[in-house]
């Protein structure tokens, strides 16, 4: 169920700072879905983007899963309005180590190396990504150093850009400090160029939409808390996985985002890419899967974890007389979809 928070009335003045990590706790068995989904006020003259911000939501996952929902029209109305938080997550399907990055979801995990006797646990944060004609690189990379108080030298196609779409030419060199769009603190990549950074505060509703020359961009308070984390030499990946399958206390979930504009995949009949997800997820156990479920969350792709059947993890699929993910199973999803 749902948890409902309740914010000041002051939250239409809310500052960047605000935003706190959620950290979760791994399971110790193959459980790969954290969190829970939660309802946020919006209190009269504040703004959806203010709750995204106060809760460490990025612009666009609370944008798709609220649908139709304004983010920077202020509730002008006597009366709170309340918006889901798209706070359960399903993990990205890569090793649980270092940082991961999924792209078209706008969002990074964190998975720090535990000490000895304790407990592996994963951080997540919202983040801002390159725009179609910027585009984020994908692929296996690592942290190779870390810069407090970065200095910017925008390249001189950036220049040229903003000079062309602002008729302003923009400095060779930005200076640390307020102004400077990559905040305070950087992890610079093994790819040419490449950052995770923060944002000054003029850019901080960025974070959660394509919106950066290719950087990786964090609420100013996210990207210190990673900076003191994460060591030089951390491994990132930075994978393309609009689609998630899980599984959680025997509950089988599937996760569905709007996939990359420039993503070639996005103009594919997506169910071969379903089924081989849920196989993946469903292994050799049995289980019951509702395909109108299936359907409807790759049709709505609200970012929300929708619940889509069962998993039996005691009674394998060959001994069992129930459907499992078979040539049966997607015939069916053939007729619904």
């Amino acid at each position: 169920m749902a948890a409902r928070f309740y914010l000041l009335a002051a939250i239409g003045m809310v500052a960047a700072g605000s935003a706190a990590a959620e950290t979760f706790t791994l399971s110790p068995d193959s459980d790969n879905v954290v969190g829970a989904l939660n309802v946020a006020t919006v209190p009269a003259n504040a703004r959806v983007v203010d709750v995204a911000m106060t809760y460490d939501q990025g612009f666009q996952e609370v944008k798709i899963a609220n649908p139709g929902i304004d983010m920077i029209v202020r509730n002008l109305n006597d009366t709170f309005a309340e918006v889901v938080l798209p706070s359960q997550y399903i993990l990205p399907d890569a090793p649980r180590e270092g940082i991961v990055l999924n792209v078209p979801e706008m969002r990074l995990y964190y998975y720090p190396k535990p000490a000895a006797g304790e407990a592996p646990i994963v951080i997540t944060h919202p983040v801002g990504i390159g725009r179609a004609d910027w585009t984020t690189p994908h692929g296996v990379t690592k942290v190779v150093a870390k810069i407090r108080d970065p200095v910017w030298v925008p390249p001189e196609s950036i220049r040229q850009e903003h000079l062309r779409d602002w008729g302003e030419a923009l400095p060779r060199v930005v200076a640390a400090g307020p102004d400077n769009p990559m905040g305070a603190f950087s992890l610079k990549l093994g790819f040419s160029s490449y950052f995770i950074h923060g944002t000054d505060v003029r850019k901080v509703e960025g974070i959660g939409m394509r919106v950066t020359h290719g950087c990786v961009r964090m609420y100013p308070k996210d990207i210190e808390s990673l900076f003191n984390l994460v060591p030089v030499g951390t491994s990132v990946r930075i994978v393309n996985q609009p689609m998630k399958a899980g599984r959680l206390d025997g509950v089988l979930y599937l996760e569905a985002h709007p996939h990359l504009e420039e993503d070639p995949l996005a103009a594919e009949d997506q169910y071969n890419n379903v089924v081989s997800l849920l196989i993946s997820v469903v292994g050799d156990a049995r289980s019951e899967i509702d395909w109108n479920q299936v359907r409807a969350a790759v049709s709505l792709r609200t970012g929300i974890p929708v619940v889509i059947g069962q998993w039996f993890s005691d009674q394998p699929a060959e001994d069992a007389a129930a459907t499992d993910v078979s040539d049966a199973q997607q015939r069916a999803l053939e007729e619904v979809w």
